[in-house]
């Protein structure tokens, strides 16, 4: 069985920040979203891995390599232009051949893996087989609704009276039959061939698909809070490991990384929370549900809830919380009023705040 990997798209819901780079690139607790589905596909016993990029393939290449570091081997389809999830399937024919595959959205989170959901697809022989999961608000994903005996009979996208409360999660198993259905679908209303529409011709033609519920945890993370979420998730999983240096007028408590080259100096950290190697945290306060990433630099300024991406530095704010920042930004603090701050900030930036 292979894999396919989509790691292209705008991603323009975490904008700012994705104008300068991969969504799937973006850190949970200081590892991109990307590398948390490869090692899901690893450990479901897939080692052949095609990842369609677009704009930002340069960075994902750059950060995956040839997959080796993942037990993987890869191969890399570029996508012209974000034309839907189908045109990703029709133009990775070639690597695809005609094995079975699990197709995976590279900006998915899921705690839990896919191991399940591909040991059922080999055992029960169906067409297709989507991943479900229940969530409060089905007006905003693909729905299903399914039959006595977990067959999809029908999908709808963000219809505005859900049939069902089941989402469709981003990672679906394909036998050969996906690309008859792929070729044989017309574009949608906003001119991308989708996938919905390649599964309701496996439905119309006879195929059999069914249905998969998540067994764990599942995010898109495809905006601030999501992103937020599945950092606080990871962290609470995390245990306490400090290889960098902690001096002796610093506070840890609860569950910290501190990565090597990494140094704390005056400060309180409170886990859960990671620390970045070569990252200086210095008289500052570092709350709960916090990563920060490496080679940062927190001064003089409490942090919490909050996402901070590689060569960062962070100066004499007295609260930033709730907040994503990217790489090589400087937040530093401006005088007057009023005291308060929350940030969603692109790659390059400076920014002063009043706080």
């Amino acid at each position: 069985m292979k894999a396919l990997v989509l790691a292209g798209g705008k991603g323009t819901r975490l904008r700012p920040l994705t104008h300068t780079s991969a969504k799937q690139l973006v850190p949970v607790a200081n590892k991109p979203v990307l590398f948390y589905g490869l090692e899901a596909i690893r450990a479901a016993g897939i080692t052949s891995v095609g990842i369609v990029v677009g704009d930002t393939g340069a960075e994902v290449r750059e950060a995956v390599g040839d997959g080796s570091r993942f037990g993987l081997e890869v191969t890399y389809i570029p996508q012209e232009a974000p034309l839907g999830l189908a045109h990703c399937v029709l133009i990775a024919r070639d690597f695809l051949g005609d094995e079975p595959f699990v197709l995976y959205l590279g900006d998915n989170f899921l705690i839990g893996g896919i191991a399940d959901l591909v040991d059922a697809f080999g055992a029960a022989g169906h067409d297709a087989q989507i991943l479900l999961t229940k969530v409060a608000e089905p007006q905003f994903y693909g729905v299903a609704e399914l039959g006595p005996d977990g067959q999809i009979l029908r999908l709808e996208e963000k219809p505005a009276n859900p049939r069902s409360d089941l989402a469709i999660v981003g990672v679906y198993t394909f036998s050969p039959a996906i690309h008859e259905a792929v070729r044989s679908i017309e574009p949608s209303a906003r001119g991308e061939l989708e996938i919905t529409d390649a599964i309701k011709w496996l439905i119309d033609h006879g195929y059999s698909v069914h249905s998969h519920f998540v067994s764990g945890y599942w995010k898109d993370t495809g905006r601030l809070q999501d992103m937020l979420e599945c950092n606080r998730i990871v962290l609470e999983a995390i245990g306490p490991d400090i290889r960098g240096s902690v001096d002796g007028a610093s506070e840890i408590s609860g569950n910290v990384v501190v990565e090597p080259g990494a140094s704390v100096e005056g400060s309180v950290i409170r886990g859960p929370a990671v620390i970045g190697a070569h990252t200086v945290i210095r008289d500052s306060y570092v709350g709960p549900y916090t990563s920060i990433g490496e080679s940062c630099l927190i001064r003089d300024s409490e942090v919490e809830y909050a996402i901070v991406l590689r060569d960062s530095s962070i100066t004499g704010i007295s609260r930033l919380t709730y907040s994503l920042i990217g790489r090589n930004v400087e937040v530093t603090r401006a005088q007057g009023m009023p005291n308060a701050c929350q940030l969603m900030v692109g790659d390059h930036s400076k920014v002063q705040v009043r706080a």
